[in-house]
């Protein structure tokens, strides 16, 4: 049958139509892959041929307030495996198991892996010179990459406060953890192209991508003060041999904390070698203990702010004891004070007058300062694991939970807490947040990128009240029970603590919290200070006898070292029995030796030099010191 040309041609139409659709969709399909999924394909394949090594970034310094290093990095170089790069893994795993002290059987099983890379574990973050011996191989498919980790200079100094890093130089435990993200900074690499065996491509280029190294942190701390603590408490160890000791330093007008230890302590590049107990334990932060009285200045405070006591008029009688709806609360000396004033029941650390400021204040306000000053609540110091301590519940506080209260006792709070509080009431009411990273500080322009600066929470007593508090502690330093820390010139105040430990509900006997905060100069506070020393042995247990003269040593040189001037008007120290007689060195440049005989009754003479006339003195005039000590003098002629 002829078929017409008409049909023909139609024919035609529709095949070349149906062949340009055809030729249409083609054409869209490859210009979508080659405009619009191009970029993406080429990456999907990059990362199918690509090999990357990766670039560990430096970890952020750890600085103290002046610039001091207290956490740095070492370099530690790691060794990356190529497996399907390596031409004969049998002589390679022999050779890298020679370099590396393994076996070569463990060699050869990460050689031959099926993976892009991998690390060999002996072989991360090792010395410069073993990373020299790997290269000098020259085995292909075997790179080194720059690494470093983490190391801290001064050893366990500061340790519980700048914590540790693991193995990829991740924080795991203090500032390091706590400020991570910013001190890690990001990874780098550098990327090569590689065939389906993963064999390097020929003519194929590197691709570096620097990392980016993490910001330097510049800490309150000052090592100064930080030293002197450290030696205090190994001294402190030394003497006494505690169950633990910690001490916290803080600038009480900003919150600052300037110095922090505690024992047993450890070396962050060893933390494996202690228990988890401590090195996880930040006592200074984590600790929680009934606080004994020192715990009284939060009772003083209220009792001075709400204008129920006049320290100078108000008087009390102290038996030795006093009666509490059938509990008879102590003196803790046998026979008590007697007829005192209410500045001599402080200066005593007399229970059954602090028994009364409590009860004239009554449990809700008494409730209520202690908690404006912090206690009950974590501080927000920036460190993990803080404790908030235990007060009482308000509906379940009696007349003789009242009263321990007043003093110290039934309560538990953390030694930051007293520390904040006690700043609070000596600095003019002010209760500032502590807090230990002070700025961030880019290390390759050195520009300061962010910082912390002072947390004022609340205002808690007025400047009146703050000035009673600190002459009233300035005395029990001169006068009363914390005489040991008295340091001549520097008006120092403060109040001892002695608390009874308790285990299984039970108070432990000949076992307790021997405490000491201070602060000076009285008159206007730079730095306060708080020591405890838990169960010292071959001691009296007073914080009077063990923590008052740590504090009093702290206070005194990190007064000096932070160049604070000596004060007038202090408060005269009372002696009593065995207490060292003092006596201020006179002046004796320019007499001459003959006229010396009526100083020799208190003090010795040294004499150096050639002549009869005194030209110079060691100590110089005006400095106190224990009758009976030498005074070095220089002879010459006029």
């Amino acid at each position: 049958m002829r078929v017409s040309n008409v049909t023909v041609r139609k024919r035609l139409v529709t095949v070349l139509i149906i062949g340009l659709l055809l030729f249409a969709v083609i054409d869209v399909r490859l210009g979508y892959v080659q405009l619009v999924l191009g970029n993406w394909l080429s990456e999907k394949a990059l990362d199918s041929w690509g090999r990357d090594i990766p670039f560990e970034p430096e970890r952020g310094e750890i600085l103290d307030r002046n610039g001091i290093p207290l956490a740095t990095n070492v370099s530690a170089p790691t060794v990356y495996i190529v497996p399907r790069q390596i031409e004969d893994p049998v002589d390679a795993a022999k050779k890298i198991a020679a370099v590396l002290n393994m076996s070569e059987e463990k060699a050869y099983r990460y050689i031959t892996k099926n993976s892009s890379n991998e690390r060999i574990p002996e072989g991360r973050k090792i010395s410069n010179e073993k990373a020299s011996e790997i290269r000098a191989l020259g085995l292909k498919g075997v790179y080194i990459a720059e690494d470093s980790k983490r190391h801290y200079p001064f050893g366990s100094y500061l340790s519980h406060v700048l914590g540790f890093t693991g193995i990829d130089n991740q924080g795991l435990m203090g500032l390091e953890l706590y400020y991570d993200e910013k001190l890690r900074g990001e990874k780098g690499h550098v990327s090569f192209i590689a065939d389906a065996k993963g064999r390097r491509m020929p003519d194929s280029t590197e691709n570096y991508i620097p990392p980016i190294d993490g910001l330097n942190m510049k800490l309150t701390i000052d090592s100064r003060v930080q030293t002197i603590i450290e030696r205090e408490l190994d001294i402190a160890e030394a003497t006494y041999h505690p169950d633990g000791a910690i001490a916290i330093a803080m600038d009480p007008n900003t919150g600052e904390i300037l110095g922090m230890s505690s024992r047993p302590d450890f070396d962050p590049e060893r933390y494996q070698e202690v228990a988890q107990e401590v090195y996880n334990r930040n006592l200074p932060v984590w600790s929680t203990y009934e606080p004994g009285s020192t715990f009284k200045i939060i009772t003083l405070a209220a009792a001075l702010e709400e204008k129920l006591v006049d320290l100078e008029k108000d008087h009390f009688h102290d038996p030795g004891f006093i009666k509490v709806e059938g509990a008879t609360p102590r003196c803790w000396k046998r026979g008590g004070h007697g007829h005192q004033s209410y500045l001599e029941v402080v200066q005593n650390s007399c229970n059954p007058g602090f028994v009364t400021l409590g009860q004239k204040l009554g449990k809700e306000k008494l409730f209520q300062y202690i908690k404006d000053f912090g206690f009950g609540r974590k501080t927000g110091i920036d460190l993990q694991g803080e404790g908030t301590g235990i007060l009482f519940k308000l509906e379940r506080v009696g007349p003789v939970e009242l009263a321990t209260t007043a003093f110290g006792q039934g309560v538990s709070v953390t030694p930051i807490q007293q520390v904040a509080a006690v700043a609070a009431a000596v600095n003019g009411g002010y209760l500032y947040q502590p807090y230990i990273a002070k700025e961030w500080v880019d290390p390759t322009t050195g520009m300061v990128v962010s910082r912390n600066t002072p947390i004022m929470t609340k205002r808690v007593i007025s400047e009146k009240t703050s000035e009673q508090i600190r002459y009233a502690l300035e005395s029990v330093v001169a006068q009363g029970t914390g005489k040991g820390a008295f340091v001549d010139g520097y008006r120092v105040g403060g109040k001892t603590g002695t608390a009874q430990k308790v285990k299984d509900g039970r108070y432990m006997e000949n076992n307790h919290i021997v405490s000491f905060i201070g602060f000076a100069p009285a008159d206007d506070p730079e730095i306060v200070v708080y020591t405890a020393i838990d169960n010292p042995k071959d001691t009296v247990q007073f914080g009077g006898v063990v923590a008052a003269p740590i504090v009093g040593n702290i206070i005194e040189d990190s007064l000096r070292v932070l160049d604070v001037k000596k004060r007038t008007g202090q408060i005269e120290k009372k002696y009593t029995w065995p207490d060292p007689l003092m006596v201020e060195v006179p002046n004796i440049i320019g007499l001459t030796t003959k006229e010396l005989q009526q100083y020799l009754i208190d003090l010795r003479i040294d004499k150096s030099g050639e002549g009869t006339v005194i030209i110079d003195q060691a100590p110089k005039p005006g400095v106190k010191v224990e009758t009976g000590s030498t005074i070095r003098v220089y002879l010459g002629e006029k």
